[in-house]
This record gives structure tokens, sequence and C-alpha cells, in this order.
């Protein structure tokens, strides 16, 4: 009885899977100026797939629609984000350090930036794609930070008379107050040297 050799295995081609992520690289980059500039609700997914010189069809074949471009904006950003700020409540200081490197990779990235101003001000409206997403962040964020600041103040380096939880909310909104005063002019000031000298008032670290 003759048999069959068994079938080779089929093998993603290595090539097909790195230009399928430089497509959907260059898009998130596109839909990033486009949301940047004109805002989520204005920008369309037209003008992103225009950028990136492809259809709308074709830009609808890696993102499904435009909630899930933004949201994998948001999410390219936190990542980039989280690697510079570690996440460690026995280590408060370190997190303090990753917020002003933070601020100074901001200042890298106008365009994230934008995007991220323009949409946490769209986001208030509770039917906006992005309102969980901005509400579930500045909770994460907050419980974050106060929680490097509580770390802080068990070694006695928090100054009298500050909580944990009101230094962490100050300092969410110093830095987002900043990134708007920033974009408007950013001769006007560092974002990284404004929240330093304020975190020195606060908290003792070197």
């Amino acid at each position: 009885m003759e048999t069959q050799a068994p079938a080779a295995p089929v093998r993603r081609r290595r090539g097909t899977y790195a230009k399928t992520e430089d497509t959907r690289h260059r898009i998130l980059e596109a839909a990033l100026e486009v949301f940047s500039e004109s805002g989520y609700r204005s920008g369309s997914l037209r003008d992103v797939a225009a950028r990136v010189g492809m259809s709308e069809a074709g830009l609808l074949h890696h993102y499904a629609n435009k909630s899930s471009l933004l949201q994998a904006v948001l999410d390219l950003r936190d990542e980039r984000a989280f690697d510079l700020v570690p996440v460690d409540p026995e280590d408060g200081e370190a997190t303090i350090r990753g917020l002003l490197a933070l601020a100074r990779y901001n200042a890298s990235v106008p365009g994230v930036v934008e995007l991220y101003s323009t949409l946490s001000a769209e986001a208030t409206s509770p039917d906006h794609p992005a309102h969980e997403y901005f509400t579930l962040r500045y909770t994460r964020t907050r419980n974050m930070i106060e929680a490097a600041f509580e770390d802080l103040a068990r070694r006695g380096r928090l100054t009298p008379g500050v909580s944990p939880r009101g230094a962490a909310i100050a300092t969410i909104a110093l830095m987002d107050g900043l990134q708007v005063q920033w974009l408007l002019d950013r001769s006007a000031l560092d974002m990284a040297d404004s929240l330093e000298a304020f975190l020195h008032k606060v908290v003792d670290f070197d």
C-alpha cells in the first residue's frame, strides 16, 4: 500500500508579516497626526488612509473601524509611557523619576502630546468612544502616583502636611496643564523643569 509523505507544515512568511506590521505602524502614526490636528470627531479614516497612501477599504482591513483605530493609537502611547515610568509601590522615587523622564520624552513628540490633550478634553463627553479609556486611565494613574508618594511618606520624605492622594492629584493636574501651556507656546516653559521644581516642594529626592 502506497503512503503519502506528510504535508510540510505551513509557515507564515516572515516578509509578509513584517510588511503587515510596518503598514499597521504607519497607519497608527498617520492616525496620530490626523487626530492631533483635527480631533477625533473631525479626523476621518479617509484622511488617515490618504497619508499612508492607501484606500479607506485597505485601512479597514487592518483596523475594523475608527474606534478600534483610536484604541490602538492610545495603546501605543501608553506602551511608550509605561516603558519610562516604573510601577513599583516599594520604590516611590523610581516612579517619580519616571514621571520626569516622561515629561522630557513628551517634549520630543508634540504630536502625541497634542493628541492626548485634544482627546482628553473631547472625552469628557460620556458618548465619546474614549470616555471610558480616559476615566480608567486617570484612576490608574492617580493610584499609581499615590502609591509612590505613600512609599516616600513611609520613608519620611514627603513634605509635612502633604497627603499622598493630594500630591498625586496635583501632580497629574500640573502635568496636564503644563502640556497645554507648552503646546500654545513652547518657548514659555520646560515641562520637565517645571514638574521637577514642583516635586521638590512636596517630596525629598536627589
